[in-house]
């Protein structure tokens, strides 16, 4: 079971990895278009009008599935930010305790959040609601990688409260308190 999670862990880690490519990529490509553009202005004096159609509501999805299928990945290699100022000052037994808690409060608001966002995507898709760009594109397309990326969150987070209730240390403990100190 901890390779199968890990490797999904991993795989909407690769996801959102992917989506940060193909906004440089398309980002890179309209850049080129618009240099061409130039060139062809000054070399003729008008100009092609070359554009990548809706490719900024493009890389906002792009973004957005990056950003949510990140979440996991992350929380599971201390990539998030956490104050332990407070944390630091409690007697372990209490940290332990404390970080219970948290956990079951981010996992009761990222639960909440997936059933409203697959609730989402399924009104979307059920009532055909499109994107206003010159591209129309499904709106349950883009939205269902950030509901993904919301469930597998909710799941490494359930993950990890079973781990700490069975006596394990946070899978982020030791991973990015000392990043700065580097």
């Amino acid at each position: 079971m901890r390779t199968t999670l890990d490797f999904i862990y991993r795989a909407s880690g690769g996801l959102a990895a992917f989506f940060i490519f193909a906004i440089v990529a398309l980002v890179f490509a309209q850049v080129c278009l618009n240099l061409a553009d130039k060139i062809a202005a000054a070399v003729t004096g008008n100009g092609v009008g070359l554009t990548i159609p809706s490719y900024a509501d493009f890389t906002g999805f792009f973004l957005a599935a990056s950003t949510f299928l990140a979440l996991a990945y992350a929380l599971r290699a201390g990539g998030h930010i956490r104050v332990t100022l407070l944390l630091g000052r409690l007697p372990k037994k209490a940290q332990r305790g404390f970080e219970i808690f948290v956990v079951t409060v981010a996992l009761a608001m990222s639960a909440y959040a997936s059933w409203y966002l697959i609730l989402l995507v399924y009104e979307s898709f059920e009532y055909g609601d499109r994107s206003s760009g010159m591209v129309s594109v499904p709106l349950w397309l883009p939205q269902l990688p950030v509901a993904l990326g919301l469930i597998i969150l909710a799941i490494a987070l359930l993950d990890e409260l079973i781990g700490l209730l069975r006596g394990a240390p946070a899978s982020w403990d030791g991973k990015g308190e000392s990043l700065l100190s580097e």
